[in-house]
C-alpha cells in the first residue's frame, strides 16, 4: 500500500465517516468513507482496542459488581488498574515508573504541583509562563498566587512574542531567567503551547530555571504523545498532562503527573489512594504516603477512564512508541506544510503582520501559517491565521471544510489548527485538507 493511504495504526481506530459527521457537501457514494480528521490536537479518535476494554470493564462491573475490585474477570483488578497504565506513562514521556501516575484531571493535578513546589519567599515569589497560556493553566496561576496573598498582576510574568511575531524566541525566555530568575519561584511553561503549535526547548528551559534556582514546571497536554520527550534525563521538577489529545483516551479521559525522582515532597492534599497500598485497606489513621508521584493520589481512579486509556496506549506500544511516531509526524507535517504554502492565497507571515497593521489596505482573503517552520520547533500541528478580519474568513472557512468533511480546529476569531497525526492520518488526508481549503477560500471570491 501506498502512503497516500497508509498510517502507523489506522486499523486500530474508528474515525467517523462523512455522513456520520453530516458533510453536507460529499457526495452520497462516497458517504460511508471515513473523514479526514485533523483534529486529534483537541481529541483523539476512539481506539478499537478502548472500546472492547471498556466492553469489559462494564461486564466485570455487571457480573462481579464490588468483587471486581480484587476478583476481576480479566485480570485487571480495580485496586490497581492504575498500574496497568504507568509503565507506558513512563515510556512515552521518558520517565521511570515511581516518577509518574495516573490520576485526576490536568488542572486538579496543575494545583496539586503547584501546592508541592510553589512555596514563595520574600524575595523569590514570581511565576513566569507564556502569554495566553490556556486559560485553565492562567486560572490556576492566578488562584495559586492569590493563595499567598499576592496580586497576579504582579506577580505572574506572562512572556509575549515580539511586536508582530507570532511566537516566542528561545533566547527572550533565557534572557527573562536570566535577568529575573532570583525573584522567580517557578518556571512554567506548555511543552506544546496550544494556539500556536510551538514546541518549547524545554531541556534547555528547565536548565536555565534550574541554574538560577527557580523550579521548573511542564503542562504537557499538547505535547503528550506528540512529541518525543525524556523528563527523568531533563531533569524536569514535575509535569501533568491531560490524555483525551494525542494520547486519544477518550473525552474528559483520566490525566497524569510527573515529579522527578530527587524530589520527595508530602502531599498537601492527600487522600486516601495515595496512601501505601499494603495498608491502605486497613484504613490506618494516619497518612504514609506512596514514594513518588503515586503518593499525590486522591481517590480510586475511574476503571472506565483508565481501561480507555490502557487501550489506548497499547495502540502507542505496537507502534513502536515515540520515535517512529516522531519521524512520521515530521513527514505528514511538512508534507501538508507544503501543499498549504503552494496556496494562491497563502502569504508569508511578515506579510501577514502588515496586512493586520494596515487597516486601510485592501486585499481579499489570505492565510499565514503561525507554526514555527522549523520541525524541532513544532509537534502534529499547524495553526493557520486568516485574512483580513472584517470578512470573517476563518468562519466561513471552516464551515466550509466542516460540509466536505474536513474536521479541523477553529479558535475564534481568525485560527484554524489542522493536526495530522502519525497514528491514524496519512498524506490522503492532508491532500484533500489542502484541497478543499483552496476550494474554500476560492469560493469566497465569486
Amino acid at each position: 500500500m501506498s502512503s497516500q493511504t497508509t498510517s502507523l495504526a489506522g486499523d486500530e481506530f474508528t474515525i467517523p465517516t462523512y455522513e456520520q459527521i453530516g458533510a453536507s457537501s460529499v457526495p452520497a457514494d462516497q458517504a460511508q468513507e471515513r473523514c479526514t480528521y485533523l483534529c486529534g490536537n483537541s481529541l483523539g479518535p476512539l481506539p478499537i482496542r478502548s472500546r472492547k476494554l471498556l466492553d469489559e470493564e462494564l461486564s466485570a462491573w455487571a457480573t462481579r459488581a464490588v468483587e471486581g475490585h480484587f476478583d476481576h474477570p480479566y485480570g485487571r483488578n480495580w485496586t490497581d488498574i492504575a498500574s496497568t497504565v504507568t509503565p507506558l506513562f513512563a515510556e512515552i514521556v521518558g520517565a521511570e515508573e515511581q516518577e509518574v501516575a495516573c490520576m485526576s484531571t490536568l488542572t486538579a493535578n496543575l494545583h496539586l504541583m503547584l501546592s508541592a513546589f510553589y512555596k514563595p519567599t520574600s524575595s523569590r515569589y514570581k511565576i513566569l509562563c507564556e502569554a495566553k497560556a490556556f486559560p485553565s493553566d492562567q486560572y490556576a496561576f492566578a488562584s495559586q498566587v492569590r493563595v499567598h496573598g499576592y496580586d497576579p498582576e504582579e506577580v505572574v510574568i506572562e512572556l509575549a512574542p515580539r511586536p508582530d511575531e507570532f511566537t516566542l524566541r528561545e533566547e527572550d525566555i533565557l534572557k527573562v531567567i536570566a535577568e529575573q530568575g532570583q525573584s522567580i519561584s517557578v518556571v512554567i511553561f506548555s511543552g506544546v503551547q496550544y494556539y500556536t503549535g510551538q514546541w518549547f526547548p524545554m531541556q534547555r528551559i528547565t536548565k536555565a530555571a534550574q541554574e538560577q534556582g527557580c523550579i521548573c514546571g511542564w503542562d504537557l497536554a499538547h505535547a503528550v504523545g506528540n512529541v518525543p520527550m525524556s523528563l527523568s534525563d531533563w531533569n524536569v521538577d514535575f509535569a501533568v498532562w491531560c490524555t483525551y489529545k494525542y494520547l486519544n483516551s477518550g473525552p474528559g479521559g483520566i490525566a497524569g503527573l510527573f515529579i522527578h525522582k530527587n524530589h520527595q515532597p508530602q502531599p498537601q492534599y492527600a487522600g486516601w489512594w495515595g496512601h501505601d497500598p499494603q495498608t491502605r485497606f486497613a484504613m490506618p489513621p494516619v497518612f504514609s504516603a506512596i514514594p513518588g508521584a503515586q503518593g499525590f493520589q486522591q481517590s480510586n481512579p475511574s476503571a472506565l477512564t483508565t481501561a480507555s486509556l490502557l487501550g489506548a496506549l497499547q495502540v502507542f506500544k505496537s507502534a513502536g512508541m515515540m520515535d517512529p511516531i516522531r519521524k512520521r509526524s515530521l513527514e505528514l507535517t511538512a508534507y501538508l506544510e507544503s501543499k498549504l504554502t503552494q496556496s494562491k492565497f497563502y502569504i508569508p507571515s511578515h506579510k501577514a503582520v502588515r496586512l493586520m497593521q494596515d487597516s486601510t489596505a485592501q486585499s481579499g482573503p489570505s492565510f499565514t501559517i503561525i507554526t514555527p517552520s522549523d520541525p524541532e520547533s513544532r509537534g502534529a500541528q499547524l495553526s493557520l491565521l486568516f485574512l483580513p478580519a472584517h470578512l470573517k474568513v476563518m468562519q466561513r472557512v471552516s464551515a466550509s471544510l466542516a460540509a466536505n468533511g474536513v474536521i479541523g480546529d477553529k479558535r475564534e476569531p481568525d485560527v484554524i489548527r489542522l493536526a495530522p497525526a502519525p497514528l491514524y492520518n496519512t498524506i490522503a488526508d492532508c491532500d484533500r485538507a489542502a484541497l478543499c481549503l483552496e476550494n474554500a477560500l476560492c469560493s469566497l471570491l465569486l
